[in-house]
């Protein structure tokens, strides 16, 4: 058993599915099995991840998104307003994603992130992390032909209500932190390179942020990264550089940073020291999801102080760079291979805590 570390170090959120409950979730969309037998699989297979990460000597667990159908989708579970031609997001390795369209008002979650943290709580008293789709991604839901008698605005104080409310759920339900899940930041420099539609994206996420106290924000946290779906991404190209300074704009207690596969983590580290608030605390990538190869505890040690030279302990934790399968049918990554890493990272965290002399 690990020793407490004085460095901070959480899961960004998925695990890859197992076999099996990938194949009751197909049998239940073709009617082959009922709801009963789909949730019996779900639920094994929360079981299962909630001990596997246990095993890993992680502090924080997450639920693994089990049952989630993607990390971006599943408010919209259930929903009978929804058309499928909506936003197509392209990754580099040619295939694609495609979110929903809205077609009526008024939007309403389907499902809220506290159902999620209340399953994991049945299966262990550690530390729950809860990860929630940011505003942002879903204000992409709305059509730019409008809705007949629901105008963007109309949507925009529904959505600010409901992401709200899917934060304060999971709180509320136990989670010990939340994490806003904002990939789509560096893809929108990419969408648009002068950073208008970014800063129209921090600007709605601090309009939900506002919702929370001095006391609640420190709880609550943003992840970006370049994206990570079968083993591809949708923004590397994008210079981080170009991202960081307007996500420091947002009005969260911590930043969770893909860091480990960035091409010059030194640049990146110096601007992130530069921008980071006495309030605020950075979680630092250290682990690459998309790399087939696992990182040793040693290598993740350096990768720790390698940032510890730019940051004071105190401010900074580890983490991965994305979650191993945002997407439920993404099996790019086996779970013996996320599960392997994530406890790389939480030995080389601890490795790196000891030679600190902080531990």
């Amino acid at each position: 058993m690990l020793r407490p570390m004085a460095i901070l170090t959480e899961p960004i959120g998925s695990i890859p599915r197992p076999p099996a409950l990938i194949e009751a979730t197909v049998a239940f969309q073709n009617h082959q099995i009922d709801s009963e037998a789909l949730e019996q699989a779900q639920d094994k297979a929360l079981r299962e991840t909630i001990h596997r990460f246990e095993q890993t000597g992680s502090p924080i667990l997450t639920d693994g998104e089990q049952t989630k159908p993607s990390f971006a989708t599943y408010p919209l579970s259930g929903l009978d307003n929804l058309a499928p031609d909506g936003v197509t997001i392209p990754f580099a390795d040619g295939h694609t994603r495609q979110l929903p369209r809205l077609t009526a008002g008024p939007f309403r979650y389907g499902v809220h992130a506290a159902t999620y943290t209340q399953a994991a709580r049945r299966y262990t008293h550690l530390p729950l992390k809860q990860a929630v789709i940011s505003a942002s991604a879903l204000s992409l839901l709305y059509p730019s032909a409008g809705i007949p008698g629901y105008s963007r605005e109309e949507f925009l104080a529904d959505l600010i209500d409901e992401a709200a409310s899917d934060i304060r759920g999971a709180l509320q339900a136990g989670a010990d932190s939340v994490q806003i899940d904002f990939t789509e930041a560096r893809l929108s420099l990419k969408l648009d390179p002068s950073g208008s539609l970014l800063r129209t994206f921090i600007a709605l996420n601090n309009q939900v942020l506002e919702r929370f106290t001095a006391e609640e924000r420190p709880r609550i946290g943003v992840h970006v990264c370049p994206g990570g779906d079968h083993d591809s991404t949708h923004s590397a190209d994008i210079d981080y550089s170009k991202l960081l300074p307007d996500l420091f704009q947002l009005n969260v207690g911590r930043l969770y940073l893909q860091m480990a596969s960035e091409p010059d983590r030194k640049r990146m580290l110096s601007l992130v020291s530069q921008l980071l608030q006495p309030h605020q605390t950075v979680f630092i990538g250290v682990i690459d999801p998309i790399h087939p190869i696992v990182e040793t505890p040693l290598q993740v040690r350096d990768r720790v102080l390698e940032a510890a030279s730019f940051f004071q302990p105190a401010q900074l934790g580890t983490t991965d760079d994305c979650g191993f399968a945002p997407f439920a049918d993404d099996t790019s990554t086996a779970r013996e291979t996320a599960f392997r890493k994530i406890q790389a990272r939480v030995e080389g965290t601890a490795l790196a805590a000891q030679k600190l002399g902080l531990s």
